[in-house]
């Protein structure tokens, strides 16, 4: 196993899947890694595309899908359904569903969105500061935060986040708390 302390973060790159507590053929079905535990999520303040302000404790005891992507890259506008279609069928007193992007042209974002005929959260990260604390290197990346605001699991690159295997992960996290 190979770790190490980027920006305060213990980041983990080679972590055997079996390693990990029950419910971790969850995130294996969604080729999503897990995160060690004791990773808490990056506090931020971000401006969203209503105009609004989300906090990070905003989200305290959701669970929590953050997805960052940007218009340029084609495997984050395709799976851009699919986020919409998971946030549609979980509870959102217990689900939050955010999408960050470093793109600044917010007419642009609003018109895509409109075209697909969908309704996402997108909050801005203007000075990057959140993808570097995140430690995005590669768009798609989407984390799993748990309601602690722990971070649970990793993706890059695209997924059906709308997949039975998407939505049995988050809802085993609900069940388990964790």
């Amino acid at each position: 196993m190979v770790a190490l302390l980027v920006g305060g973060l213990l980041w983990s790159e080679a972590v055997p899947i079996n390693a990990w507590a029950a419910g971790s053929e969850a995130f294996a079905a969604l080729k999503m890694s897990r995160l060690p535990d004791g990773m808490a999520m990056v506090p931020f303040e971000l401006h969203a595309l209503d105009g609004s302000v989300v906090r990070s404790r905003d989200l305290s005891g959701k669970i929590v899908l953050m997805n960052f992507w940007a218009t340029w890259c084609g495997p984050c506008k395709e799976e851009m359904p699919t986020l919409a279609r998971l946030q549609r069928r979980l509870d959102p007193d217990r689900f939050a569903l955010v999408t960050i992007t470093t793109d600044l042209q917010r007419q642009g974002i609003a018109q895509f969105l409109a075209r697909l005929g969908i309704t996402l959260p997108v909050l801005f990260d203007e000075d990057q500061e959140v993808s570097r604390g995140f430690l995005v290197r590669g768009l798609p990346t989407t984390v799993l935060i748990g309601p602690d605001g722990m971070l649970l699991g990793r993706a890059v690159g695209p997924r059906a986040w709308d997949s039975q295997e998407a939505v049995s992960l988050i809802r085993k996290v609900m069940e388990e708390g964790r």
